[in-house]
């Protein structure tokens, strides 16, 4: 057996839609409702060795996607970037300087949207 990478459920968000449906259901099927091959075997109508067949292709395409493209690796690090920039203007709230201030709580607003 193999272990699950839950990169793959990640990056199904962001790439799944360009997959064949039968592919983006088999892997939606698998990290996300974390049934078994052979339970998916059943649902698809297919062997268990299919299916395994069909998640591995399938992981490659999205791990493919992603080193080309790089979507998912983009917004980890703008969601990290907004995090930590909601944590220092939050700091800065309580400044003495209302200009600071002013411009911390537009940092906030900012970092909220893009979260």
């Amino acid at each position: 057996m193999f272990e699950k990478d839950l990169t793959v459920e990640f990056l199904l968000d962001f790439y799944g839609e360009v997959l064949p449906e039968k592919t983006r259901r088999i892997l939606s099927a698998y990290y996300g409702e974390d049934l078994s091959l052979a339970e998916i075997a059943a649902e698809e109508e297919i062997s268990r060795q299919g299916v395994r067949h069909i998640l591995k292709k399938g992981e490659e395409e999205l791990f493919f996607l992603e080193e080309r493209l790089g979507l998912a690796e983009r917004h980890r690090r703008l969601v990290l970037g907004a995090e930590a920039l909601s944590r220092r203007a939050a700091a800065l709230t309580e400044a003495d300087d209302a200009a600071v201030r002013a411009l911390a709580e537009e940092a906030l607003r900012f970092s909220s949207d893009l979260l």
